[in-house]
């Protein structure tokens, strides 16, 4: 359960408690309402791949009836996992990077029907990215580390690293600087 770990001790340093988390905080965490959906991810995914699919589906349907937040227990979800708010919100994707934080009614899925969840449909979110409320990711897209996706925005294209995207159809309205050295010129 490290990636439950990474999560609570991410939430906490969201909350600005910075240090070690001690076993009355992680006990504090198991009741917060903003970290119990985390908890039954955790469960379903443990579940999934222990291929105890019934066990799993319980858990994951926990989170549709108690938080409404659909999340597969097939998808990979590295730690550090912050959901402010739930309601609203389907994470179909194969892959999600450490340290993403995920606002309500954000949508990751194919692009069309996709019963059996096929991962070669489903997005790639990378590592340290930030996906605005009501954002829709939508295909085989990948997105980039440290990427901020707007709120609102439907993504239907790779977003390159540090990318900042917004708008229907999604677009990138801010890239990273370019490092400059601050060299100055001989006088002559």
């Amino acid at each position: 359960m490290s990636k439950l770990r990474a999560d609570i001790e991410r939430y906490y340093e969201l909350a600005g408690i910075e240090g070690p988390v001690s076993r009355s905080r992680r006990f504090a965490a198991y009741l917060n309402p903003r970290l119990i959906p985390n908890i039954f991810l955790r469960l379903s995914e443990y579940f999934f791949n222990r291929h105890l699919k019934f066990v799993s589906k319980f858990f994951s349907m926990l989170n549709v009836v108690l938080f409404g937040i659909e999340i597969s227990g097939r998808v990979e979800i590295e730690g550090g996992l912050f959901l402010p708010h739930t309601v609203g919100t389907v994470i179909g994707a194969e892959r999600i990077g450490f340290n993403t934080t995920i606002m309500q009614g954000v949508t990751l899925g194919a692009r069309e029907p996709d019963i059996r969840c096929k991962v070669s449909m489903q997005p790639i979110v990378g590592n340290h990215v930030l996906i605005g409320a009501g954002a829709k990711i939508i295909g085989r897209v990948t997105i980039g580390d440290h990427a901020k996706i707007g709120a609102n925005a439907v993504v239907l294209h790779d977003v390159p690293p540090h990318a900042v995207v917004a708008g229907i159809e999604a677009r990138i309205v801010q890239l990273p600087q370019p490092e400059t050295k601050n060299e100055s010129l001989p006088s002559g």
